[in-house]
C-alpha cells in the first residue's frame, strides 16, 4: 500500500525537468491545454486522493486554479517588473550584496551610538574625506593628543586626561570613520561588477547611484557634525557638544540609506509579495493602510531621540512614569521663539520622546489587534506579531536606559533596538505590498485548507 501511494511523488520528480521545459517552450495557451489534461489524468487523480493524508487545516493550492497559476508562471517576465537582468543566480547575487551593504550600514549605526555614548566622536580635531593612517609612532601620538588639547572638550571635560585615555577615545572615532570608508569600497566594487556583467537594470542602476551618493555626503555630514562641537560653547557653563540639529541630519541620513538599501534587496530577492489568496490580497492591503503611516511614526520617534541624544537629555529627569516630581515640567515653553523647545529644551525634546515612544506602542498594539479578524497570510501575521514584541522591548530598553543614566550598552542596545523595529515595519510594509497583475489573475478567491 506504501508502494502505491509513493508512486505518483516518484513520477512527479522523475518528470520535473521535463514540465520545467515545458514551461519555458510552450506558448501559454497550449500550456494551459496541457496542463488541464494532466489533471485529468487517471493517475494524477490516483495521486490527489493522497491529499486525504494529510494533517487536517495543511493548506493546498486550489485544483481548479492549478492550470491557471502554471501558465501564469510564463508570464510572470511579463507581468512583473524585474529590477535584475540574468535570472535567478544574478538575483541572488545581487540580494546577498545589497543585504550585506544593508547589515553593514546597521553596524555603522552602532558603532555610531557607541562612539557617541563614550565621548569619542571630538577626540579627532581634522578630516580628510580618504582618510589617513593613525599616528604610528610615540611622537605622532604625542602631536595627535596636543591637538586635542586645544578643543573646547579638553578644558571643559577632560582636562587632564592621560595619552592613554585619550588613545582609547581616538581609537574609537578613527574605527568608526574607517568602517565607514570600507562600506563605500565594499559598495562600489560589486556595483562595478554588476554593471559590467548586465545585471543592474537602468531603474536599479539610478537608485543604488542614488544611495551611493546619499553615503557619500554621510562622511560630510559627519565632519559638518563634528565641527560644531569643536567651537567655543556659547555659556562658560556649557558643555561643548555637537549641534542636536547636525547630529539629527547624521542619523536620519544613516536612516535613509538604510532603508533604502534593504527595502531594494527586498525588491530584488522578493520580486512578487507573498500572496495565494485573492482573501489574502484584500487582508494585506487593509494592513497596508495602518502600516506605512507606523512605519513613519517610527521614523519620527527615532528622530527625536537624536534630539534626545544632542542635548543630553536623557541625562535629565531620569525617573518613569514621572519627569522628576511631575507629570510636565514648568519650563518646557521657556525658550523663543516658541519652536525652540522642541529642538533645543532638554524637558521639551524628553517629554516629545516619552510621548512618541508610547504613542508608537499604542499604535503597532492597534496594528496587532485590528489583524487578528482578517484573512492574512500567515507570513504577514507572524511579522504584526514579531513588530509588537519589538516595539514592546524597545519600550523596556528606552525606560531601562533613562532611569540607568544611559550606560553606553542600553544606550547602544536602544538606539539598535529602534533600526530593528523600524526594520520590521519595512518589511512588513515591502511583504503586503499589492501584487503584479498577472498573479492577481491567477489567485484563487480563497487559500484552501483540508
Amino acid at each position: 500500500m506504501f508502494r502505491s501511494r509513493l508512486t505518483p511523488f516518484l513520477l512527479l520528480k522523475s518528470n520535473r525537468k521535463a514540465l520545467y521545459n515545458l514551461t519555458r517552450t510552450t506558448s501559454p495557451r497550449v500550456l494551459n491545454e496541457e496542463v488541464s489534461r494532466f489533471f485529468s489524468s487517471g493517475i494524477t487523480r490516483k495521486f490527489l486522493q493522497n491529499f486525504r493524508y494529510f494533517p487536517k487545516g495543511h493548506y493546498v493550492p486550489s485544483l481548479k486554479h492549478m492550470s491557471t497559476i502554471a501558465t501564469a508562471s510564463t508570464e510572470s517576465k511579463e507581468g512583473m517588473k524585474l529590477i535584475v537582468n540574468g535570472g535567478p543566480r544574478a538575483q541572488k547575487m545581487v540580494g546577498i550584496w545589497l543585504f550585506g551593504s544593508a547589515a553593514w550600514v546597521f553596524s555603522m549605526v552602532v558603532l555610531g551610538g557607541v562612539t557617541r555614548l563614550t565621548r569619542s566622536g571630538l577626540s579627532m580635531t581634522d578630516w580628510k574625506f580618504t582618510g589617513g593612517l593613525p599616528p604610528l609612532s610615540d611622537e605622532e601620538w604625542l602631536l595627535e593628543f596636543e591637538k586635542y588639547k586645544q578643543s573646547p572638550e579638553y578644558k571643559r571635560v577632560n582636562q587632564g586626561m592621560s595619552i592613554e585615555d585619550f588613545k582609547f577615545i581616538f581609537w574609537m572615532e578613527y574605527a568608526h570613520r574607517m568602517w565607514g570608508r570600507a562600506l563605500g569600497i565594499m559598495f562600489a566594487l560589486p556595483f562595478s561588477y554588476f554593471l559590467r556583467k548586465g545585471y543592474i537594470t537602468l531603474r536599479l542602476g539610478l537608485r543604488l547611484s542614488a544611495l551611493f551618493g546619499l553615503g557619500a555626503g554621510q562622511g560630510l555630514i559627519g565632519w559638518w557634525m563634528v565641527k560644531s562641537g569643536l567651537e567655543e560653547p556659547p555659556s562658560e557653563y556649557s558643555q561643548p557638544r555637537v549641534s542636536p540639529y547636525r547630529l539629527a541630519a547624521h542619523l536620519t541620513s544613516a536612516f535613509a540609506i538604510y532603508c533604502g538599501l534593504f527595502w531594494t534587496a527586498l525588491s530584488v530577492v522578493m520580486p512578487e509579495p507573498p500572496a495565494e489568496s485573492v482573501a489574502w490580497v484584500q487582508g494585506a492591503t487593509k494592513v497596508k493602510r495602518l502600516a506605512l503611516p507606523i512605519s513613519l511614526l517610527i521614523g519620527i520617534t527615532a528622530i527625536s531621540g537624536a534630539f534626545v541624544a544632542g542635548n543630553d537629555a536623557g541625562r535629565a529627569y531620569n525617573t518613569f512614569p514621572k519627569m522628576g516630581n511631575t507629570w510636565i515640567p514648568e519650563d518646557v515653553l521657556n525658550m523663543k521663539p516658541l519652536i525652540r523647545n522642541f529642538f533645543e529644551n532638554t524637558s521639551t525634546v524628553q517629554l516629545d520622546h516619552r510621548i512618541l515612544a508610547t504613542s508608537t506602542l499604542v499604535a503597532i498594539g492597534s496594528l496587532w489587534w485590528s489583524a487578528r479578524k482578517l484573512d492574512l497570510h500567515p507570513a504577514v501575521r507572524s511579522l504584526i506579531g514579531s513588530t509588537v514584541g519589538m516595539a514592546a522591548l524597545q519600550v523596556t530598553l528606552g525606560i531601562s536606559t533613562l532611569i540607568s543614566y544611559v550606560p553606553v550598552s542600553l544606550g547602544t542596545a536602544h538606539q539598535a533596538g529602534a533600526l530593528t523595529l523600524l526594520t520590521l515595519m519595512i518589511l512588513l510594509n515591502h511583504t503586503v505590498r499589492r501584487p503584479s497583475i498577472s498573479l492577481l489573475k491567477s489567485l484563487p478567491q480563497v487559500a484552501k485548507t483540508i
